[in-house]
């Protein structure tokens, strides 16, 4: 049974990872906090920006796979703070490859192209326009010269939504909607939306396959994050007229986002022999995780 360390395991992607891959490998979950009723011999805090921590987990654990879920993903926070997102998005990743011999998986973002010209193929050059993007970049082009097996996974809008999820955009509309608040989307960002438990199969696939390279994935079709919202009202019978929409120069955030985005999945679905979901197939699934 090979072993799996995965950092940043807390978080929605992490939580969906750990439920399809611990049945088949012995797997060390690690992440900043470990919440109280994650605690168990399978869990333990970690601060991956620090070398020396990072060395003993990885001598003591000797994983046959690192899957890194950990970055700094507050893309306004990325900008008010480029140290913090190079320690956390750069350095730490480089913490975790040094001297590692076998799989590493790297989930990278579409915030490292402009969103001028998407959805975009592997092929396309990056040319990120914020620091979050500008720092999963440079892990990208860092792993590229690793000796090991690299498999770099760029998702887009990467949602969830379970009895646990603290934070997700799903649980915001679904909350926000029930308790009748009007709340105002973004029409001019476009991606084709990434179910965590979906991704979480697609790295499965990726291990097993000992996948190596660059692959794009997202859900099977692109739309705005208005449309979005729509459907999500829909799939859980709530009121989509109170979702208004917004351009997103009127949220005046500190980071440029990618508005033309999207993931081309040919590919990865060519590889792995795939097809990514629908939003709502998958919104349906959760929507029956819920209830049952």
């Amino acid at each position: 049974m090979k072993n799996i360390l995965i950092t940043g395991a807390f978080g929605q992607l992490g939580e969906a990872c750990i439920k399809q891959l611990s049945s088949r490998y012995n797997i060390l979950a690690v992440d900043l906090f470990v919440p109280d009723d994650k605690q168990n011999a399978q869990s333990m805090a970690l601060d991956i920006s620090d070398p020396d921590a990072v060395a003993v987990v990885k001598d003591n654990f000797q994983p046959d796979v690192i899957l890194n879920l950990a970055a700094m993903t507050n893309v306004d926070g990325c900008e008010r703070n480029p140290a913090g997102a190079k320690s956390a998005n750069v350095d730490a990743v480089k913490y975790l490859a040094d001297g590692f011999k076998w799989h590493f998986i790297q989930i990278s973002t579409d915030y490292v192209f402009d969103g001028k010209n998407g959805p975009y193929s592997e092929g396309d050059s990056p040319n990120p326009n914020s620091v979050y993007g500008q720092t999963k970049w440079e892990a990208d082009q860092f792993l590229e010269s690793m000796e090991c097996m690299v498999t770099t996974l760029r998702p887009n809008v990467v949602y969830g939504y379970t009895k646990y999820t603290k934070a997700s955009f799903v649980k915001w509309v679904v909350d926000s909607l029930t308790q009748k608040k009007t709340i105002n989307i973004v029409d001019d960002q476009w991606n084709n939306p990434t179910w965590t438990e979906d991704l979480a199969e697609v790295i499965e696939r990726g291990i097993d396959e000992e996948l190596k390279g660059i692959y794009h994935y997202g859900g099977d079709r692109v739309m705005n994050r208005y449309e979005f919202a729509h459907i999500i009202a829909d799939i859980f019978e709530l009121d989509a007229g109170l979702v208004q929409p917004i351009k997103t120069v009127e949220l005046n955030q500190d980071a440029p986002r990618p508005l033309k985005s999207g993931m081309k999945t040919d590919k990865i679905e060519k590889a792995l022999g795939i097809r990514p979901k629908s939003v709502e197939t998958c919104l349906k699934e959760i929507r029956n995780q819920l209830t049952s």
